[in-house]
């Protein structure tokens, strides 16, 4: 698993099927993004059926190969669409053409799984939640730094548990390495990757929303910067924002592409979750100058002081949930409602960013 770059950080975890061999087939279109190596991996291991990968770039199609080896290699992107086996397209395209291909997935029938940003406008948002009003179609989204982290997904059952009383604030640091000689062109651009608070933000409001159980949310302050890297002018590599939710729970965020090189992984992922009876700290990817393991939980509440190290023992229950929901066609791994509002709130954040120098 690699962990000095987050583009290609992809977690395996332990194989936990919830169907038999063959019984949920899909397939993996548009390799832009590193994330389908974990969007695949967290299906395969639940179960599903990888049967086909297209990616008009013979390279990336080798490489998944490589990875995937039971794989077939498909001549075109209609070769998959038509295929009546295949029940939902993965996808990590360009974040300014992932739209339209979940759009083209579930015109074929099929139900869709995006990496995050799920979209870069909200034109885009408005013409998705149409389609699936109309299909009852899934649009699904990768929102890996809560869902493909076992220390976030310990924190929603203790919360749930009612650990820590009624949350009312959510603190998110998500820093990023930027790595700039290995991120392809369409990264720096803004019209394709649709701005920092757009794109990893994204993870950010998502959790939020998640941990505090609001359904809804107003952007009270946004911002944006390019401190570092001018020779980028339309990377962002600073943002942060405040939300306020509908329940009273509130929420700052900062998400970054300063990580230096020293740390050893890609990103010191920080969450703080505040609760009325205790709180809990996540330090996802490393627990710094102590270990490089990460997923580490410090929870705090009226019976005392504990720190839960639970890499390797919680495991990633959103891939086998939603490939239940695909076959059963309910909502247990993520509400459509919530994957939209987050994606919405981001991009209204975004959209409304005031530019610091």
């Amino acid at each position: 698993m690699q962990k000095s770059d987050g583009m290609n950080y992809a977690p395996e975890g332990k194989p936990q099927p919830v169907c038999k061999p063959g019984q949920f087939t899909f397939a993996a279109i548009a390799l832009d993004h590193g994330h389908i190596y974990g969007m695949c991996n967290g299906l395969t291991r639940a179960g599903a059926t990888l049967k086909w990968v297209y990616d008009p770039d013979p390279a990336k199609v080798a490489a998944f190969l490589a990875k995937f080896p039971q794989v077939r290699a498909a001549e075109s992107e209609s070769q998959v669409l038509e295929d009546p086996e295949v029940r939902l397209i993965a996808a990590a395209a360009v974040p300014s053409e992932r739209c339209a291909l979940g759009l083209r997935a579930m015109e074929h029938g099929k139900d869709y799984f995006t990496d995050k940003t799920p979209f870069t406008s909200l034109e885009q948002l408005a013409a998705a939640r149409e389609m699936t009003s109309r299909t009852g179609l899934k649009y699904m989204v990768y929102y890996s730094e809560r869902l493909h982290v076992e220390s976030a997904v310990y924190a929603g059952r203790l919360i749930k548990e009612g650990a820590i009383g009624r949350v009312v604030q959510v603190i998110g640091t998500g820093p990023h390495r930027l790595n700039a000689p290995t991120r392809p062109d369409w990264f720096f651009r803004k019209e394709n990757y649709g701005g920092i608070l757009c794109d990893i933000g994204s993870h950010q409001i998502e959790q939020f929303l998640f941990f505090s159980g609001c359904k809804d949310a107003k952007v009270a302050q946004s911002k944006i910067a390019n401190y570092k890297n001018k020779q980028f002018p339309e990377l962002e590599d600073f943002g942060d924002a405040t939300l306020i939710g509908d329940n009273g729970a509130t929420n700052y965020f900062r998400v970054d592409w300063l990580t230096p090189d020293g740390l050893g992984t890609w990103g010191d992922g920080r969450t703080i979750i505040l609760g009325t009876d205790g709180y809990i700290e996540l330090r996802k990817y490393i627990d710094i100058a102590r270990t490089k393991e990460g997923d580490h939980l410090f929870l705090v509440n009226h019976e005392g002081e504990k720190h839960f190290a639970v890499h390797g023992q919680i495991g990633y229950p959103f891939f086998g949930e939603l490939i239940l929901d695909c076959l059963n066609r309910t909502e247990i791994a993520m509400t459509q409602a919530h994957a939209f509002k987050a994606a919405e709130l981001c991009l209204i954040a975004q959209r409304d960013a005031v530019r610091v120098e």
